[in-house]
């Protein structure tokens, strides 16, 4: 055989070639195999994109985050970093004051006292409604109201249409809030709950807290048409301040609204992301909420998160403009890292990720979330 080869040189180089090639493929082939270890199924449904359009984390400094030092060992899914606070129930039918117009619950709002619970009756209340009296863990301030108890703003291009400036341990329960450039506002507010609120057709975002407000429930709302001011500014649920902001909202110091809790909302119709969580923010819970991200033009995801140690669970989305969930490093206070994302399931119905991890960092995204139509497959980085 080895005389046949030598006595035919084209022969030699063919066989030679041959070999070559088939060592490439094998090799080729071991290392998809390695690349695949770690990575959750997918559904193939959606053609993959070559240019879904994501852009890099956005910033508001050129330079980007600080750099950490890069460890061997891979962070846990952990609970968040501190206590979780759990929402206290309320009763409503035992009303202290009874309202049944605007100038009646002006008038209510402006003498609660703690222990308080005021019920409005069915009908619209239109105005601008602010609380500064606080309550107390033990004697919180309870608003309630049904459904059709509906507070309007009367413009969407105007102020907010409830804000708890500075009034602490509130529980807001059962009415609409509408027309309004926000819906409902909170600055500086401590263990309030807002819980089965309707918030609808508003210029910006409809829920936000801010201002170092901690250790808040945002639980069972229904959060819909946002964003007909900017479409950019029309998150539904929105935690924090952007960095940009804090020289203004929170005398330069990042807004450290912590140990939020958003739980069991529906968000639907919003321009922007249903749920936005700012840098400077730690250790919070996304859980239980549904989103359909059927509206969404100024964003690119159902929820975006730029704080650190929050826990992202059992959540249900569905058509998003590209990822389902992101998170982005912003500035240089080493923030987006330490998030986890867990037993969600992403219907993405887009050219993106299911999760989109930009920079990976100590985030971690679990192999039990569920996601299918993601152009791009599970996630940008590995399951763990």
């Amino acid at each position: 055989m080895i005389s046949q080869l030598t006595a035919r040189p084209w022969l030699l180089a063919a066989v030679s070639f041959l070999a070559g090639a088939t060592l490439v493929v094998l090799l080729w082939g071991l290392t998809g195999l390695a690349s695949a270890v770690g990575r959750a199924p997918i559904d193939a449904g959606a053609t993959p994109s070559s240019d879904p359009g994501r852009t890099e984390s956005p910033s508001e400094e050129p330079d980007g985050g600080e750099e950490e030092d890069e460890g061997d060992e891979l962070p846990s899914a952990t609970v968040p970093t501190g206590p979780i606070s759990e929402a206290r129930p309320v009763d409503c039918s035992s009303a202290t004051v009874e309202v049944a117009d605007a100038d009646e619950l002006l008038s209510a709002l402006a003498g609660a006292e703690p222990g308080d619970v005021i019920v409005m009756a069915a009908g619209t209340y239109v105005g601008e409604f602010v609380a500064t009296t606080s309550g107390t863990a033990e004697a919180p301030i309870t608003l309630c109201g049904p459904t059709d108890a509906v507070l309007d703003g009367g413009d969407w291009k105007g102020d907010y249409v409830f804000h708890l400036d500075g009034a602490r341990y509130w529980h807001l329960k059962g009415f609409s809030v509408t027309n309004g450039q926000k819906g409902v506002m909170a600055d500086g507010t401590i263990g309030s709950v807002i819980e089965g609120l309707t918030v609808y057709h508003i210029g910006d975002e409809a829920i936000h807290l801010r201002k170092h407000s901690t250790d808040n429930h945002i639980i069972g709302n229904d959060v819909s048409d946002t964003g007909l001011r900017r479409e950019k500014f029309g998150e539904g649920i929105y935690i924090g301040t952007a960095e940009s902001n804090w020289g203004t909202i929170t005398d330069g110091q990042p807004d450290n609204s912590d140990r939020n809790v958003i739980e069991g909302n529906t968000i639907h119709g919003t321009t922007s992301e249903a749920i936005d969580i700012k840098e400077g923010t730690t250790g919070g819970v996304v859980r239980g909420n549904t989103f359909d991200g059927s509206a969404i033009v100024g964003a690119d995801s159902w929820v975006d998160v730029k704080g650190n140690d929050w826990v992202i669970e059992g959540n249900v989305g569905v058509n998003s403009p590209l990822d389902g969930f992101q998170t982005h490093e912003i500035g240089k206070g080493g923030w987006g890292t330490r998030n986890v994302f867990r037993g969600n399931t992403a219907t993405v119905n887009g050219p993106g990720f299911g999760f989109s991890l930009t920079p990976e960092r100590d985030n971690v995204v679990a192999c039990d979330n569920k996601v299918s139509q993601a152009g791009e497959g599970y996630s940008n980085v590995d399951c763990r």
